[in-house]
């Protein structure tokens, strides 16, 4: 199946998002996406996009603070006024997908009546502003299969299947059985699995094949499930020494090589 090829549009050093889309559409990339701006940022990052003719395709909301959704007490109301202003820019700059974390870290809260009334006020919100929200899997994998449940009948809850997360944090389950044809998006990165978190994070970003996942594996499961969306890179330049050596130019050219070959498999 063919599909469209993106990348993160704040993945090289130096360069802003808005100035990152000129180089990233001369590299052969179809797609973007970005974090949450300004919207004055945002609008100038959309219309330089659609001058490109490249597509702005999601945004990625904010998830600093996001286990303070799942307590008691007024300590959430920060982040989740962020996320509901996430959507209205969304909607503003008629990007219509945000991709949303559902908790942070190996401890999290538990999920209860109190985190569940508040996703389901995010999910209501946004869908008065038709925008979708993407759930995109971490390390809890109860968290975002009881999501999957809850939402099975709701039009503007879809999934991320984010496949560095996957490998470094929740290997012997397959996420892409969790969310099936519900998939929207995808997050692509490499990484040598769980490791050792006492000595830094496995989720490193690496380029694909820099690190040890089967992306042959990966793309036998994107087909099964019938995925038509793009395949996105999510990699920093920043990850790695021999990558920092790179000009922007080398660089992404090299990230386009390796999804190429991804969606060659």
């Amino acid at each position: 199946m063919e599909r469209k090829l993106g990348i993160n549009a704040h993945a090289l050093i130096g360069l802003t998002a808005l100035e990152a889309l000129e180089p990233i559409k001369a590299a052969g990339f179809e797609c973007f996406f970005d974090s949450m701006r300004t919207l004055e940022e945002m609008n100038e990052i959309k219309e330089k996009a659609v001058k490109l003719g490249i597509e702005y395709e999601f945004i990625h909301a904010p998830f600093d603070g996001i286990n303070k959704l799942l307590k008691p007490g007024m300590e959430y109301l920060d982040i989740y006024l962020r996320l509901k202003k996430c959507i209205d820019l969304a909607a503003a700059i008629d990007v219509r997908t945000i991709i949303l974390h559902v908790s942070s870290g190996w401890n999290p809260p538990e999920l209860s009546d109190i985190g569940f009334s508040r996703f389901d006020s995010l999910v209501e919100y946004a869908y008065t502003k038709d925008v979708t929200v993407a759930f995109e899997n971490l390390r809890m994998i109860g968290n975002i299969a009881y999501l999957a449940d809850r939402y099975e009948k709701t039009p503007n809850v879809r999934f991320c299947y984010d496949i560095g997360h996957e490998h470094c944090y929740t290997k012997y389950v397959d996420m892409m059985d969790i969310f099936r044809e519900r998939t929207i998006a995808t997050h692509i990165h490499d990484n040598y699995g769980r490791g050792d978190e006492k000595i830094g994070s496995p989720d490193i970003h690496l380029l694909p094949f820099d690190g040890n996942i089967d992306y042959e594996k990966v793309m036998r499961k994107l087909d099964r499930y019938n995925y038509s969306g793009s395949l996105m890179l999510e990699v920093m330049q920043s990850s790695s020494e021999e990558y920092k050596l790179m000009s922007t130019e080398e660089f992404l050219a090299t990230c386009y090589d390796r999804i190429k070959r991804i969606s060659l498999l």
